[in-house]
């Protein structure tokens, strides 16, 4: 008789969306490392942007599908950085190349909301 590969608990293959998901944590957690009030922002992975915005999500027209966007606190709800999966997914090629990515992504929208540049939020912004 045979029994399971892994455990009920231990998943066998993670979903895309969810190793997207990894891959932003893993960003927010080395920035929190040189800006502990990260801790006070909820990052979110949506998977495309909306073309009229609505509720939270902010709207985008321009030519270019946004790969992030910010939504600023206010009425007591905390502020929200958030990343869209599947824009990032259709220009990159492979983990590294989207890791690299999601945090550049991140690191921008955090700089955007904390009214820094990019390179202060991260030195290491923009090295390939």
């Amino acid at each position: 008789m045979r029994g399971p590969i892994a455990p009920p608990q231990v998943p066998l293959a993670a979903s895309r969306a969810e190793v997207f998901a990894d891959l932003v944590q893993d960003s927010v957690e080395r920035l929190e490392r040189r800006w502990p009030q990260l801790a006070d922002i909820d990052f979110l992975v949506l998977e495309v942007p909306r073309l009229e915005g609505g509720g939270d999500q902010p709207a985008w027209t321009d030519d270019a599908v946004p790969l992030g966007g910010v939504i600023p606190s206010r009425d007591g709800r905390r502020a929200r950085v958030v990343v869209y999966r599947r824009p990032v997914e259709i220009r990159t090629k492979g983990r590294d190349e989207r890791a690299a990515l999601v945090h550049e992504v991140v690191v921008e929208q955090v700089a955007e909301l904390l009214g820094l540049t990019p390179e202060t939020v991260d030195p290491r912004y923009g090295e390939d």
